[in-house]
């Protein structure tokens, strides 16, 4: 095998580590670790060797490359045995393009990565299936890892244990106490994991999980481990392949433990490195105003980082004060010169509504990412030229409370401008006509859009 990955120090410090070692920091400066890559060597290949190979393996049956991921096996872990690959071949998400939603809003050429459509509904599939990959790997030579573990504010647990069970591993996980919607608590334990919930927030999970990972024989399964990083980077790598090898403007997606945004600048880095492409995006993370720690870092202008303790968020999954990938989003903001916004609850749920309004099906942290677009659209950051892609990061099926919520108007401090709640009539034929002569007029003048996309 002429390619290869390592850990290395995200902060330089010397030293090269097996991917399938346990280890998660620096032994040196206790700093997060990264999976670097050989590029000289990938090098071998031309750039347009490299985009025909990719193309053929999209949408094949061929294992493992009818993955989203593991199409891109050798930008992510070029030297794991086929036979240790867990996939359910997650990836390959549609690119939906928002044209009337765009248009409302003054971005025409606006799409949104549905990386919610896959196995477990959100995103952190991409990166599971790389790292209970490797676990396979490390237990096919001989490592005695008994069980994976992540803490988890519902997506993440519902992705380790889905791709655990499927490779028959135990897993552990700790989600905060009431703090996760029910229909991301049910994934786990339908899967089969150990579900711990403790009494604290999701901070408070990271700090018990990683003191349980001491064990050796307990992996940590966090995007803390940079092998979660390898699998999320390739959402990038796919955007840019959907567009046929061409770079968007604009790449806005939420952030809460910042492991996407970084995972998401990795991809493009990697690509750029490559030769496949010449320019880089601008990146946007967005935030809510009640879990803003890495916004009042940026608007500090990173001079410090900033922890804050995290506050109810319809945006639950991002409901974190305490980022664990800090430093690395911090570098991938100032490389892409990037954007950090924050929004608010009335916000978030309006936007997440309006997009609902042109055909999708909005999870709340999506609604953070579009009501941000909003933001800087009306702040003239954003252009109507511009190409934008917003990141969808869950499946609103996931969040089907906070839709009911939001449509019988009983959301705190959101104004639900978008509500459309059930009529209820008696079967008599003259006052259901009526309705439905009274109810067109309205929802005629809703989809004329005539009204701005969100109160200023």
């Amino acid at each position: 095998m002429r390619y290869r990955a390592w850990f290395r120090c995200f902060h330089g410090c010397p030293g090269e580590y097996s991917v399938y070692e346990v280890i998660y920091r620096c032994p040196r400066c206790g700093g997060l670790l990264e999976v670097a890559h050989d590029v000289d060597a990938l090098k071998d290949r031309s750039a347009a060797a490299w985009m025909r190979i990719m193309e053929d393996r999209a949408g094949t049956t061929q294992w493992p490359y009818g993955s989203g991921v593991w199409r891109y096996k050798e930008w992510v872990l070029p030297d794991i045995n086929d036979d240790n690959i867990v996939s359910m071949f997650e990836g390959n998400t549609n690119l939906f393009q928002a044209h009337r939603l765009g248009e409302h809003i003054g971005v025409p050429d606006l799409w949104v990565k549905l990386s919610g459509n896959s196995h477990t509904g959100s995103f952190k599939d991409l990166g599971m299936t790389v790292l209970v990959s490797a676990v396979q790997q490390m237990r096919a030579m001989g490592k005695p890892i008994r069980a994976v573990a992540a803490a988890s504010t519902g997506d993440t647990s519902a992705a380790l244990a889905a791709y655990a069970a499927a490779a028959g591993i135990p897993a552990i996980v700790f989600l905060p106490q009431g703090k996760v919607s029910l229909d991301q608590l049910i994934q786990p334990i339908a899967n089969g994991a150990i579900v711990l919930a403790l009494d604290t927030d999701f901070d408070g999970c990271m700090r018990v999980v990683q003191e349980i990972t001491r064990d050796e024989t307990i992996y940590l399964a966090n995007s803390m481990n940079s092998l979660r990083i390898e699998g999320q980077k390739t959402v990038s790598i796919e955007i840019v392949q959907q567009f046929d090898w061409a770079v968007p403007d604009w790449i806005i997606l939420p952030v809460g433990n910042l492991g996407n945004i970084s995972a998401l600048g990795k991809g493009l880095l990697l690509l750029k490195e490559l030769g496949i492409i010449n320019k880089l995006p601008r990146l946007v993370a967005a935030q809510t105003e009640r879990a803003n720690p890495f916004y009042l870092s940026y608007r500090r202008g990173f001079r410090e980082k900033v922890t804050v303790q995290a506050k109810p968020t319809l945006a639950s999954a991002i409901q974190i004060g305490h980022p664990v990938s800090y430093e690395k989003a911090k570098a991938i903001i100032k490389l892409f010169d990037g954007v950090v916004e924050q929004a608010s609850e009335d916000e978030l749920a309006n936007a997440a509504a309006l997009a609902d309004r042109t055909g999708m099906y909005t999870c709340p942290h999506t609604g953070v990412a579009l009501a941000v677009l909003i933001k800087l659209v009306q702040q003239g950051v954003i252009h109507r030229s511009d190409r934008v892609v917003v990141v969808s990061t869950a499946h609103g099926l996931k969040f089907t409370q906070f839709k009911v919520r939001y449509h019988e108007n009983t959301l705190e401090e959101v104004m639900a401008r978008y509500a459309n709640p059930p009529v209820y009539l008696p079967p008599d034929i003259a006052v259901v006509q009526e309705t439905i002569l009274r109810r067109l007029d309205q929802v005629e003048k809703m989809f004329a859009m005539s009204e701005p996309a969100m109160a200023s």
